[in-house]
């Protein structure tokens, strides 16, 4: 998707926020493949949702800032949209929404400290992007006269999952846009629908627009040492492929905060213009249930599901048969590895299931079976004693890194495509059902060279199968 020309927004600069991890959304999002990468709701991700969001706007080339685990998938999501991002910011290590939109804002005022940011979550759901167009030209008119201007959605019931905004007077000048009494936490339903009746209070999207001198300023006054901890990791950054890496210990030293909490509970510059865009910030099971396609009887079903006498039920069966009779408010949830079943009102408890089961060291909780990697993926396809067996697919034109193990051999199957191996500086093609023998302790390679993704299946065996067993002499993608 293009840009449209000579759109009055496009001095606007999207910052996209990728990090976070989605636990909410277990078993569907894992830490190392979180929410923002997964086509919730739609045919594209929620990430490339927001760019092509972004692109249909008119507005600049767009900054991402993500994690070091997912640059890859963050990189290819983009370019699978056709975007070229402005940069991608690598955070050394999650340190809150404050130091990673500081950083984003060192660097665009580098180009100018009068540069439009517009902050946007990478996983939030807007279907009226004619109201979201509208309402950006209304804050970049606040913006461009200083203030920092939020956006806030106007409710429709009282939600006690977000937080909230009260609105104050009407600012001069700026038609739509209001100063900001307050920010408030998230409500018990009775505080929330005293909210809703008021009128005065809007959901707090955690979209920002401002201009970068200006927020470094306001940050500044309220967290002088968070900004000059991540203007020193800034001033240290380093390029590596297309991420710009920040500096890792001056990051780390910066105080981990949101940037509500940092800034615009405490200033006086911040300012909110009322919106009814068709948000959501997709955060729970629950959530995705409210804005997706329902049957007759309330169900949202995703795969292979089969239903009878089931009511209101969010259903998401990838890759078998997944059966519901005579429920009601369930969320079921079946994928190759995990199968949860909860009650839609305890879903928010998920997160701390994802906790638990991490603190039992379960692999579940932090990855899926199908692990992404920069040239294609793998997934594992049986595993016994002392032998594993996983499918693996590369991209055209990819290549792993030159590499040893020191406690496994390998035996690899070309299912369809072609493979260009390295074995012990001896190059082999091969096609369809050919095969290669990868003795422990041998330096390999494994590349595509076709037009078409190549599959094979791999056979390992020996007494330590672990990804750590890994020695790179070569890597294209700079991993060590």
């Amino acid at each position: 998707m293009t840009r449209q020309q000579s759109s009055p927004l496009a001095r606007i600069r999207p910052v996209i926020l990728s990090g976070g991890s989605g636990t909410r959304l277990w078993p569907l999002s894992r830490e190392r493949y979180p929410k923002q990468f997964l086509p919730l709701v739609g045919e594209h991700s929620m990430l490339q949702e927001t760019l092509r969001r972004c692109a249909a706007a008119g507005l600049d080339a767009p900054m991402l800032v993500g994690g070091e685990d997912t640059r890859f998938i963050l990189a290819e999501q983009a370019r699978a949209v056709g975007q070229t991002p402005k940069a991608i910011l690598l955070e050394p290590g999650g340190r809150n929404t404050a130091p990673a939109i500081a950083a984003a804002a060192l660097v665009a005022a580098q180009d100018s400290p009068d540069t439009l940011m517009l902050v946007l979550p990478a996983d939030h759901v807007i279907t009226d992007v004619k109201a979201w167009t509208a309402a950006l030209g209304q804050a970049a008119a606040a913006a461009t006269a200083g203030h920092l201007v939020t956006f806030g959605i106007n409710p429709t019931h009282p939600e006690t999952g977000y937080g909230y905004i009260r609105r104050a007077t009407a600012l001069d000048g700026t038609p739509g846009v209001f100063q900001v009494a307050e920010f408030v936490e998230k409500p018990v339903e009775s505080v929330a629908r005293g909210y809703i009746e008021s009128g005065n209070f809007l959901w707090n999207s955690g979209m920002f627009l401002f201009r970068a001198g200006r927020f470094l300023e306001e940050l500044a006054r309220f967290e002088p040492e968070l900004v000059e901890a991540v203007r020193t990791a800034v001033a240290g950054r380093r390029e590596d492929l297309d991420f710009l890496r920040l500096e890792a210990v001056s990051f780390a030293a910066a105080k981990s905060v949101s940037v509500d909490d940092a800034v615009f509970a405490r200033t006086d510059k911040a300012a909110v213009v009322p919106c009814s865009i068709g948000w959501s910030d997709v955060g729970s099971f629950k959530a995705l249930l409210d804005v997706l396609p329902k049957d007759e009887a309330g169900n949202a079903v995703r795969g292979d599901v089969f239903l009878r006498d089931a009511q209101d039920c969010f259903v998401r069966g990838d890759d078998r048969l997944t059966v519901l009779l005579g429920v009601e408010g369930l969320v079921v949830v079946a994928t190759d590895d995990v199968v949860l079943v909860a009650h839609k009102d305890r879903v928010e408890e998920i997160k701390q299931v994802v906790k638990d089961l991490k603190g039992r060291s379960r692999k579940e909780a932090v990855e899926s079976v199908q692990v992404y990697r920069p040239w294609g993926f793998y997934r594992t396809v049986h595993a016994g004693e002392r032998f594993q067996v996983k499918r693996i697919t590369v991209k055209p034109g990819a290549k792993l890194s030159l590499q040893k193990h020191h406690h496994r051999a390998e035996h690899w199957i070309v299912v369809n495509g072609t493979a260009l191996v390295t074995r012990d500086g001896e190059e082999m093609l091969l096609g369809e059902n050919q095969s290669v023998y990868l003795p422990l302790g041998c330096v390999h390679r494994l590349e595509n060279p076709g037009k078409v993704p190549l599959n094979l299946i791999e056979v390992q065996s020996g007494p330590y199968l672990g990804e750590d067993d890994i020695v790179r002499f070569e890597d294209t993608y700079g991993r060590t």
